[in-house]
């Protein structure tokens, strides 16, 4: 069972719905450009409209930093979500003051409305007590939909649960049951495969999973500082050199801990980082020294396609080489494509998640046969990182 309550837990008709979305879109000139973030949001709006809820949008937009910012304002953002609905959504000028007053007392059962940009006021932030009140004053309830601010501890996210009944919207619900699958209780053998370029950023990362994963496979410029780490010279590859103590400590953590760490045998070498440059496949211990990895070696990503068909949970975070470069791509696509052929069998939960991420697995074509992959960026680091997250534990508590 759920540590926090969900929408099958409320009675809303009638009743007053905060809604916490992040809506951070993109927009040029006035106008959302990009509507996605909108639709995936709106069934929980949809459904609490349906049930006779009176359904009240909270979101931030940009970093005004408690200042009003005319262009960071979410009187675009409401035109879209109107559109997205199908039925409109009236728009406040502030989150707190008179016009929010008004336009939430106008609202009839099944109505949406959306408040001005929470961040236009500095409580937000700094989920202050006052501003965090004024904000419960709008709703008899609390919704939480917005997974990728549960790393911060603002009024909305935190200072609400703490005031009012409150549950996870349908996303949140999903994310947090994907999450809890893949690390909290996962079907064993459990792998991760961590990329990106510098050990320096994913220190809280890696520590975390070599004590909860069985085979940690490290690609990117991660990788060559693991093997300068074993004494591989790596030519002129992205390698933090000043890590290499560092590497050395996490390999022996991992052997402590049962963990088997994967790292390439063989990569693909250029001279130049770009598009169609020259490239050769060579052994990691014959790296040419004008040469830079750019890619994991066909070798090396074949085997460890073949090592996740032994496991029956990965989590997946950074690509395995410069996959947005064309001839660089080939590792990540083989081990992405193969995670997602095992998920289609059935014979794997695969969640995905942060940084490039989304954009290599998209570029594979493995996007939408992974289990769940999450938009989340830095909340889903901080949950791979083992960090707790304030906007869970808010949720966790209320429930």
């Amino acid at each position: 069972m759920s540590a926090f309550r969900t929408l099958d837990d409320l009675a809303v008709a009638g009743k007053k719905v905060l809604v916490r979305l992040d809506l951070n879109v993109p927009m040029k000139d006035g106008r959302v450009t990009d509507s996605t973030r909108i639709e995936r949001a709106m069934p929980t709006v949809c459904e609490l409209t349906q049930a006779g809820a009176r359904v009240v949008i909270l979101c931030h937009f940009g970093r005004p930093k408690g200042q009003i910012v005319p262009e960071l304002s979410l009187a675009p953002v409401a035109e879209a979500a109107s559109v997205a609905l199908g039925q409109p959504v009236a728009f406040a000028t502030d989150c707190t003051g008179p016009a929010s007053h008004t336009v939430v007392a106008a609202m009839a059962d099944g109505d949406v409305a959306m408040l001005e940009n929470l961040r236009f006021e500095a409580g937000e932030e700094g989920n202050d007590a006052g501003f965090a009140d004024a904000l419960a004053a709008h709703g008899d309830i609390f919704v939480n939909e917005a997974f990728s601010a549960a790393h911060r501890a603002h009024a909305s996210v935190v200072g609400l649960p703490a005031r009012l009944p409150s549950a996870a919207g349908r996303l949140m619900q999903q994310e947090l049951e994907a999450l809890g699958s893949a690390l909290g209780k996962p079907a064993r053998p459990l792998a991760a495969v961590v990329g990106g370029a510098k050990v320096s950023t994913k220190l809280d990362l890696l520590g975390n999973l070599v004590a909860k994963v069985d085979l940690l496979a490290i690609g990117g410029g991660m990788a060559n500082t693991f093997l300068a780490a074993q004494g591989i010279e790596v030519g002129a590859s992205l390698c933090e050199h000043e890590m290499t103590g560092t590497a050395r400590e996490i390999m022996a953590k991992a052997n402590e801990a049962g963990c088997t760490i994967v790292l390439p045998t063989d990569a693909i070498v250029a001279e130049r980082f770009e598009s169609g440059a020259p490239a050769d496949v060579v052994p990691v211990d014959a790296v040419p020294a004008g040469s830079m990895i750019l890619d994991v070696g066909p070798a090396s990503a074949n085997d460890l396609a073949t090592r996740l068909a032994d496991c029956r949970t990965l989590v997946w975070n950074g690509p395995m080489g410069a996959f947005e470069l064309e001839g660089f791509d080939g590792g990540t696509n083989t081990v992405a494509r193969a995670a997602a052929a095992l998920t289609a069998d059935g014979k794997l939960l695969s969640v995905a998640g942060g940084g490039d991420t989304v954009a290599a697995l998209a570029h594979a074509g493995a996007l939408e046969r992974f289990s769940y992959v999450s938009t989340a960026g830095g909340a889903f680091l901080e949950w791979l990182e083992g960090k707790a997250l304030p906007g869970v534990a808010a949720l966790e508590s209320a429930g």
